[in-house]
């Protein structure tokens, strides 16, 4: 029963949403805001015949490895950054500049740099992935409690195994933090990137379709993606829990 009830606190808003939106919808003929009835049927038609699950593989993919050399690069350097103070005020300003640059802009000068292909889609992903990663990673490990950091020196442990045992362990909820806020900036940056001299992806699905006035394809890419949007952040909630067991049973022991 409680899982019933905690089902209908989460969905009701979604379903009275959609709900509006179909009636308000329903007799539409304006060109460019089709009936949600056809928009639905549209994408429906797209996944069975295989189109949009071809596009959506390929786009996915580049997600996937986008996201995969950010959290490598982003927790590596972050570890770093974060535990030899030197090295973050020197490098501050620099990434500070970076960070600030928008990663969609970026996007036509690396495709024209690198040319077409996945390639230059996945280095965009990576990019604008990196940094929520490599800032949560460095103020994790300077938020570890000083007195951890002490046990570690009193007893000599060698540095690989403080990063593992010690650092690593300790920003790891601030880790997390920084791959959930890259994931939706990933899937935004994964199709502004197919927006630019592709012939396959979501993002393209979403542009043929918009540049050819079928508007009820350009509506089921644009709700596809949030649909997969939100499904990968469901099932990123639930993986996170699995190594952050202990901080949330901490968490709901302090409550």
């Amino acid at each position: 029963m409680k899982r019933l009830r905690r089902v209908l606190e989460k969905s009701w808003l979604i379903v009275a949403l959609v709900l509006l939106w179909w009636f308000a919808s329903s007799g539409s003929t304006n060109v460019f805001f089709p009936p949600l009835s056809v928009i639905l049927d549209t994408l429906w038609r797209d996944l069975s015949n295989g189109l949009l699950i071809g596009y959506l593989g390929f786009s996915l993919t580049n997600l996937a490895v986008g996201l995969a050399i950010a959290i490598v690069v982003g927790i590596g350097l972050g570890l770093l950054i974060g535990e030899v103070r030197p090295l973050r005020d020197a490098l501050d300003p620099y990434v500070s500049f970076a960070r600030s640059i928008p990663q969609a802009a970026l996007v036509p000068l690396i495709i024209g740099t690198f040319g077409l292909g996945p390639g230059p889609k996945i280095y965009t992903i990576a990019f604008a992935c990196l940094f929520p990663i490599l800032l949560n990673t460095i103020d994790g490990v300077r938020g570890i409690e000083p007195t951890i950091r002490r046990f570690g020196k009193v007893y000599r442990i060698s540095p690989a195994r403080y990063f593992r045992r010690v650092v690593l362990p300790g920003a790891t909820p601030q880790i997390f933090a920084g791959i959930r806020v890259a994931l939706p900036i990933g899937i935004t940056v994964m199709v502004v990137s197919e927006l630019f001299a592709a012939n396959k992806g979501v993002g393209f699905y979403i542009l043929n379709s918009s540049s050819t006035f079928q508007m009820a394809q350009t509506w089921a890419g644009a709700i596809l993606v949030g649909i997969v949007g939100y499904l990968i952040t469901l099932i990123f909630f639930r993986i996170e829990r699995i190594p952050l067991r202990w901080y949330f049973k901490s968490g709901a022991m302090a409550q």
